[in-house]
């Protein structure tokens, strides 16, 4: 009889164990995966380890081998990856991100996980000749490792870039294509529209006045094709200008009253400088569609 007691005292109490376990497993089941954060940048810090001047000094250094070579690289830092390992999040994040050029995939992510104390330098197909398994692995323990360890984050990342882009720059790859052949005064469409809206109305009207209708016209559009080209050093785009210029002001009559309704000094109803992706501000780093990571690369910790 006590043996028969015994028995189920120690069975009840193992029911008890394993329900706990698995209540206690729950939180753990249910941690949902750290998201991927918008490309905004080639430096993303969200820890707030780096300051402000260094992390523009490691973002003008990828800037500017970027446009040199083509090839991107990006630097992630994060609290901590979990519940995935660094290795799964980096190639996550590679492969959503699309770091490195369209039809070419030269990319390479580095990204730190500062609470797990874990480094993964997450190579492109196409930068794995360049940066092997052992290679990354020999940054990670010569760059990067001594330096965290003595709380240098910056100087680490710094040491690894300069590596990494040595070997990047050993490896015969596409050479970058000009971005753009826009003019270089940073004038964009929509600010040349803006200034047709606002300018030809009031030169115009003014234009007809003193002028005449047909003079006036003539002298409008050839003052706006020559502000057009000062502001663009387009001449196409001068051209259009003035002819806009010369055929509104012909046909309007605009000479009669400077109110005529549809042309205002407000830019507010259909007109932004700085939207619809013609804007070069902040916000307008992005990758180059490359990608393609298999989990070529290498981790570490310190």
């Amino acid at each position: 009889m006590p043996g028969r007691w015994v028995a189920q005292a120690l069975s009840c109490l193992g029911l008890w164990l394993v329900s706990a376990a698995a209540i206690l497993s729950l939180p753990l089941q249910a941690q949902p995966v750290l998201p991927v954060p918008a490309l905004t940048a080639p430096v993303l810090d969200t820890t707030g380890t780096l300051n402000d001047a260094q992390t523009r000094s490691l973002q003008e250094k990828l800037v500017s081998f970027e446009s040199s070579t083509g090839s991107q690289i990006v630097l992630l830092m994060v609290p901590s990856t979990l519940p995935e390992d660094i290795t799964s999040y980096a190639n996550r994040v590679a492969n959503t991100w699309k770091i490195g050029r369209k039809g070419v995939g030269d990319g390479l992510l580095l990204i730190v996980a500062k609470d797990d104390r874990k480094v993964r330098i997450e190579v492109a197909k196409t930068l794995e000749g360049a940066i092997p398994d052992l290679a990354a692995k020999q940054v990670i323990e010569e760059a990067i490792t001594p330096r965290f360890k003595q709380g240098d984050f910056a100087g680490g990342l710094d040491a690894a870039v300069d590596q990494l882009m040595a070997r990047i720059k050993g490896e015969a790859l596409p050479a970058p294509v000009p971005r753009s052949d826009r003019p270089t005064s940073g004038f964009q469409w929509t600010d040349l529209a803006v200034f047709l809206f606002i300018a030809v109305p009031l030169v115009g009207g003014i234009a007809r006045r003193i002028m005449g209708r047909n003079l006036g016209s003539i002298a409008t559009g050839g003052g706006i094709g020559m502000l057009a080209l000062l502001l663009t050093r387009s001449w196409l785009l001068a051209g259009l200008a003035g002819l806009v210029a010369l055929t509104w002001t012909l046909l309007s009559g605009f000479g009669r009253s400077l109110g005529a309704p549809g042309w205002g000094s407000s830019n507010s109803h259909g007109w932004s400088t700085g939207g619809g992706g013609f804007s070069s501000g902040s916000g307008g780093f992005s990758s180059g569609g490359g990608g393609d990571f298999g989990g070529g690369g290498a981790s570490g910790d310190w």
